[in-house]
């Protein structure tokens, strides 16, 4: 009886320690793999995909200088097994790309965003047409003496409903006195005959920045004092012409 007890202890003893085992380390997940670093003499790339088969790589290039350099347009259609480059100049860094339909005849705009020191321009766009694998250059307007009526930069530029948008804030005053008037002044920009239409959807065209709810009310009070001075004045001439007349007839 004792030995059977002894033999069964023994037995669980060993189940027990097997079963223990030693303690399992925490699994550990992979370091997330790192954004791949462009090559130099590249600074910048993006991918658009316009359609399956249809897709276009931008990339900028250059050495010995931030402020220039060149980019070219990689379009590649392998549907058809056809590969075209598209280059340009640069001067300045590419800021952002896009990619729209703007006249809607299935021929895709790439558009090309840079920004530089130039501080009358401040930006500029490279704009294409592309159809049949061939690439045709538009011209991307300037803005008009009164579109860039207290403009400093800072654009800001969107695709909406297949047109380019562009807005950017207005300052009051001239050179490094100039302070944002919290107002933005916003265009859209739409392609008839591969030439750019521009539709301005802010309110003002001349003025530059909205006034403060306390110069819209002394403006107010202004013109309400002057329009009761008005009717004052019309009321003491008609009066006095009336006071004339009745002379005239005694």
């Amino acid at each position: 009886m004792n030995n059977r007890f002894y033999l069964f202890a023994l037995a669980i003893s060993a189940i027990t320690a097997g079963c223990g085992g030693p303690e399992k380390k925490q699994a550990t997940l992979p370091p997330a793999p790192k954004k791949s670093e462009l090559m130099s003499p590249f600074r910048y790339h993006k991918l658009i995909e316009v359609s399956p088969g249809q897709s276009y790589d931008i990339l900028s290039w250059g050495r010995g200088s931030e402020e220039a350099g060149a980019f070219m347009i990689l379009h590649s259609d392998s549907a058809g097994i056809k590969y075209t480059t598209t280059t340009g100049d640069l001067n300045g860094a590419i800021v952002d790309v896009y990619n729209s339909d703007m006249d809607a005849d299935g021929n895709p705009e790439i558009l090309v965003q840079t920004k530089s020191k130039d501080t009358v321009n401040y930006v500029s766009v490279a704009a294409f047409e592309f159809n049949d694998n061939k690439a045709n250059k538009l011209d991307f307007p300037k803005l008009t003496g009164s579109q860039r009526k207290g403009y400093r930069g800072g654009d800001n530029f969107y695709i909406r409903d297949g047109k380019l948008i562009r807005e950017f804030p207005i300052y009051d005053g001239g050179g490094k006195d100039a302070k944002p008037s919290g107002a933005k002044r916003q265009f859209e920009y739409g392609l008839r005959g591969n030439e750019f239409t521009v539709k301005q959807l802010s309110k003002d065209s001349t003025t530059t920045a909205a006034k403060s709810p306390a110069e819209q009310t002394a403006k107010k009070e202004e013109k309400k004092t002057s329009d009761n001075k008005k009717s004052e004045n019309k009321s003491s001439s008609s009066s006095s012409s009336k006071k004339k007349h009745k002379r005239h007839r005694d």
